[in-house]
């Protein structure tokens, strides 16, 4: 793989990011969600690599390999298969579209399906939600043991072990969304790989002060905001996964926005950002969702010539 050139280096970069994200944010199998998608893309899309299906085949192998028997396994696959298949035919569909279109489309697709699965036989999604659940409450207490063996039996106070317990019961209900953010990057890593397979000039996912998405989305984002005020029990769980879902992209397109703003990412600006976001988080995020919310109206990128991302 060929990475002469500065545009392909920094299309290598965003997709490690991408990467990155897919398994910090990912409750399931990241390697998943990744490869499945881009098996899809090199089967049934063109390539130029001769040796395109048996690269397909070989990360098919890895993919699918492992014991059914073990808890998401199913799950992880089919949710894998989904998102891949939506992508891939609203790339057939739109080829020129630009990739966020594509990839919140594929999300909100898959769904779709799932929901309606899930409403055909409701105890399957009992299934799933509690093994999502056990699968992090195993992996908080695999830490908490491996900590108290380490440091000792007081290694961890009383407290803070209940709000990790607090914070993990909070990662189960707003579990789908938090699928979905996975998915959508791990889509954008997909992309990048099948394109840079094929070495294409494309790089597949753009730069981040270039991040946007449909302003009528912002319509989710309300509905959420309704369902979440005006309801309880599944339907109040809906909405706020929508608004979990809706609120981290506009603060990432706020974000775009700051960057877009300041002339571009630098090292510097880098670093006072992270830095900002680690000392308050809370308040950073609340801001770059205001700035990236008031983008939709303002269109402050369009005023300044940003051109749309690909």
């Amino acid at each position: 793989m060929h990475l002469g050139n500065p545009v392909e280096r920094l299309g290598l970069l965003r997709a490690l990011g991408l990467m990155v994200a897919t398994g910090g944010l990912s409750m399931v199998n990241p390697g998943i969600l990744v490869a499945v998608p881009f098996v899809l893309l090199v089967l049934f899309l063109p390539s130029r690599f001769r040796g395109s299906v048996l690269v397909a085949g070989l990360v098919a192998f890895l993919a699918f390999g492992g014991n059914p028997d073990s808890g998401l396994w199913y799950f992880e696959r089919g949710w894998a298969l989904l998102v891949g298949g939506w992508f891939l035919a609203l790339t057939l569909r739109w080829p020129g579209g630009a990739f966020i279109s594509r990839g919140i489309g594929a999300v909100g697709g898959a769904f779709a399906a799932t929901a309606l699965l899930f409403w055909r036989r409701p105890g399957q999604w009992a299934v799933v939600d509690w093994a999502v659940t056990s699968r992090m409450e195993d992996s908080a207490a695999a830490v908490l043991q491996a900590l108290r063996s380490t440091v000792g039996p007081q290694a961890i106070p009383a407290a803070a072990e209940s709000q990790l317990l607090e914070v993990i019961a909070l990662e189960g209900i707003i579990f789908p969304a938090v699928l979905g953010l996975a998915s959508l990057a791990a889509l954008g890593a997909a992309w990048w790989a099948y394109n840079r397979l094929n070495r294409a000039r494309e790089v597949g996912i753009g730069p981040l002060k270039d991040f946007r998405f449909n302003d009528q989305l912002v319509w989710v984002l309300i509905l959420g905001f309704l369902l979440l005020l005006g309801s309880s029990g599944a339907v109040g769980r809906m909405g706020s996964n929508a608004v979990v879902f809706m609120g981290v992209l506009y603060a990432l397109r706020g974000v775009a926005v700051v960057l877009a703003l300041l002339g571009g990412p630098t090292i510097l600006l880098g670093i006072i950002l992270v830095v900002a976001f680690l000392i308050a988080a809370p308040y950073f995020l609340a801001g770059a969702f205001v700035f990236g919310l008031g983008d939709t109206w303002l269109n402050l990128r369009t005023r300044r010539g940003v051109q749309s991302p690909r």
